[in-house]
C-alpha cells in the first residue's frame, strides 16, 4: 500500500469522524426545534378539527344568516395568507378597538393556525356531510332517530371515511406550514436549522431538518393509511 493511499484513507476516516461528531453536536438544537414544531402541530390539530366540524354544521344550518357569516369567515381565512394572519394577530390585534389584546408569540401562532386550518377543515367536513344521500336522513327519521343520533350513528361514520384523504393532505401540509412561525422569532425546527447553517457555513443542518420533516410526514401517512383501512367497512 502506497503512502498516498494510506494518507487518503486516514483523511477519509477523519472526515467521517468529524461529520458524525458535528451531526451529534447539532442534533440537540434540532430536536429542541422539532419539539416546538410538534407542539404547534398537535395543538393546532386538536383545536382546529372540532372547530372546523362546528363551522361546517353551522354553515349547513337552516339559518341563512348564520350560514352566510360562516361562509364569509371561511372565505376570509382561505383567501388570505396564513403568514399575514399570524402577523396581524401578533402585531395589529393589540391596536384593534374594543377587542384589542396583545398575545405572546406562541399563543398568537396557535390562534392564527387554528383559525386558518379550521376554515379548511370546515370545507372538508361540509363536503363530506353533503355527500351523504338525503335518503339516509329520511330513513333515519322514519326509524325515529333524532338529528343528533342520525349524525352520530349514520352520517359521521360515513363522512369520516370519505374525508380521510383530504384530511391527510391538510394534516401533512400543517406539518410543513409550522415553519412559518419563524416570523415570530420562535425557535422551531427550520429556524434552528437556519441558525446552525448561518453559524457553521454548512448545509448539513438543512439536510437533517429535511429528514425530520420527512419522518414526521411518513408517520402521518402511515397513520392515515391505517385509518382508511379501518374505516373501509363503510364502503358503499
Amino acid at each position: 500500500m502506497t503512502i498516498q493511499t494510506r494518507i487518503g484513507r486516514r483523511l477519509v476516516g477523519v472526515a467521517r469522524h468529524d461529520g458524525m461528531t458535528y451531526f451529534l453536536e447539532i442534533l440537540q438544537p434540532l430536536l429542541e426545534g422539532t419539539g416546538v414544531t410538534l407542539h404547534v402541530f398537535l395543538l393546532t390539530l386538536a383545536l382546529s378539527v372540532p372547530f372546523g366540524l362546528g363551522l361546517a354544521l353551522l354553515r349547513l344550518s337552516p339559518w341563512r344568516l348564520v350560514g352566510r357569516v360562516v361562509n364569509g369567515y371561511i372565505w376570509l381565512m382561505r383567501g388570505t395568507p396564513l403568514m399575514l394572519q399570524m402577523l396581524f394577530i401578533y402585531f395589529a390585534l393589540p391596536f384593534v378597538p374594543v377587542i384589542g389584546v396583545r398575545l405572546p408569540d406562541f399563543p398568537a401562532a396557535i390562534v392564527a393556525f387554528v383559525l386558518n386550518y379550521a376554515a379548511y377543515f370546515a370545507e372538508i367536513f361540509r363536503a363530506g356531510i353533503q355527500s351523504i344521500e338525503r335518503g339516509q336522513y329520511e330513513a333515519a327519521k322514519v326509524l325515529g332517530l333524532s338529528y343528533g343520533q342520525t349524525m352520530r350513528r349514520v352520517v359521521l361514520p360515513q363522512v369520516i371515511k370519505r374525508i380521510l384523504p383530504p384530511m391527510s393532505n391538510e394534516t401533512i401540509t400543517l406539518v410543513k406550514d409550522t415553519s412559518l412561525i419563524y416570523v415570530l422569532a420562535m425557535n422551531d425546527l427550520l429556524r434552528a436549522a437556519r441558525g446552525l447553517v448561518q453559524r457553521d457555513f454548512t448545509t448539513m443542518p438543512f439536510v437533517v431538518a429535511a429528514a425530520f420533516y420527512l419522518l414526521m410526514t411518513l408517520v402521518l401517512t402511515w397513520g392515515f393509511q391505517y385509518l382508511e383501512k379501518r374505516h373501509a367497512v363503510y364502503d358503499d
